[in-house]
């Protein structure tokens, strides 16, 4: 029963106390003087309304006071800019609701991390992902309504960057394009698509850097087997590679994300590196767990959190952290701290998620024959 018609029913039960008092005063009348009567159950009848009424709003104040905690999962790069975004929010949500807003967050690979909300080992309210294909495994698994992206602003995608080619100091291998990484001797350190966000989107520019410049598709098989025959390891995400590469020193090139790349050299470890021309937009999306929230009760602010995320405040904190990112006011204000692309491709230009999927990634798919033939 709400609110509204609990105070409704009191103010009924109240004017019907009144009626009584004056259907039997006649009675009353007699032991006590009418006024008197009348005044004192009056007034008893009032305060026993206000003090219900009072409790009410009472236990309202004292409701919006609880703490709430938030279940982020997010694909592994994204843990500083969060680290910047959560305070502001947080302190945001408590000036407006009188709230205490906490967030448990867990930073992982995004394909492993899709597959954690969907096994429901990480009961998520919200996911970051690294790409719109683990979103959409997770509303197939019937955790987020169809249709997210329609309903989202910018089709969900909340942070952008494009792919990096990080070289030893000197560039001692020659790499300058992505072709360079198939020469013979050059050792490539990237990440494995059946677990990394950053994975997907790498072979994705491998194979449109052939297709969507002119070269068939029996091409881009011949260049992206080379590649990975250059590619000894796979690690589990864009983290671990960066530490592969950056602090034990292994491999001649890495492949990663811009941003990533550009943190990476403010922390100490600043190498060469080359925004490749021929690029893909790598789009990073968000999304409330609806299945989640709706158990958890926490739909409101979990949306207001993915809302605040597209806010220019917030989209200024990925800026700082060398997102490209999607809010108009910030990418006008950080535009020529970014390498300029000349052809940038989308998920779209490669037929679109669920042919992506299907093509490349599925068991037995192109990226599992690849991996066969190098072995063989």
């Amino acid at each position: 029963m709400s609110k509204l018609q609990q105070l409704t029913q009191l103010s009924k039960f109240l004017a019907e106390g009144m009626q009584t008092i004056e259907c039997y005063q006649h009675t009353i009348r007699s032991w006590f003087n009418r006024h008197t009567v009348q005044s004192f159950v009056s007034l008893f009848l009032i305060s026993t309304f206000l003090s219900i009424a009072v409790a009410s709003c009472s236990g309202s104040s004292s409701a919006s006071k609880n703490d709430v905690k938030l279940k982020l999962v997010s694909f592994s790069v994204t843990k500083a800019a969060h680290d910047q975004i959560i305070p502001k929010f947080a302190q945001k949500w408590k000036q407006e609701h009188n709230q205490n807003v906490t967030f448990e967050q867990s930073y992982g690979g995004s394909v492993a991390q899709a597959a954690a909300v969907i096994a429901g080992s990480q009961e998520a309210d919200i996911v970051h992902l690294a790409l719109p294909l683990d979103v959409n495994k997770i509303a197939l698994a019937g955790l987020i309504k169809s249709g997210w992206e329609i309903k989202a602003p910018r089709s969900g995608i909340v942070s952008r960057s494009v792919a990096a080619i990080v070289t030893r100091e000197g560039n001692p291998k020659g790499i300058n394009t992505w072709a360079d990484l198939a020469k013979d001797g050059v050792k490539v350190i990237a990440a494995n698509p059946k677990t990394s966000g950053i994975a997907i989107w790498e072979f994705l520019a491998f194979w449109g850097s052939v297709t969507l410049t002119g070269g068939d598709e029996a091409k881009a098989l011949d260049y992206v087997t080379k590649v990975y025959k250059n590619t000894p390891i796979l690690t589990k995400d864009a983290r671990e590679a960066s530490d592969l590469f950056f602090q034990k020193g292994q491999g001649d090139v890495l492949i990663n994300y811009e941003n990533e790349v550009i943190l990476a050299g403010k922390n100490g470890t600043k190498l060469p590196y080359i925004v490749p021309q021929v690029n893909i937009s790598i789009d990073n999306p968000v999304a409330v767990v609806d299945k989640n929230v709706d158990k958890h009760g926490t739909r409101e602010i979990a949306q207001a959190f993915v809302d605040f995320l597209y806010s220019t405040e917030a989209q200024r904190e990925f800026a700082k952290l060398q997102y490209r990112p999607v809010n108009p006011t910030v990418t006008q204000e950080v535009a020529l701290q970014h390498s300029p692309i000349k052809t940038l491709f989308t998920s779209q230009d490669l037929g679109g998620w669920d042919i992506i999927q299907n093509k490349f990634f599925r068991d037995g798919a192109i990226f599992d024959k690849v991996q066969a033939a190098n072995k063989a």
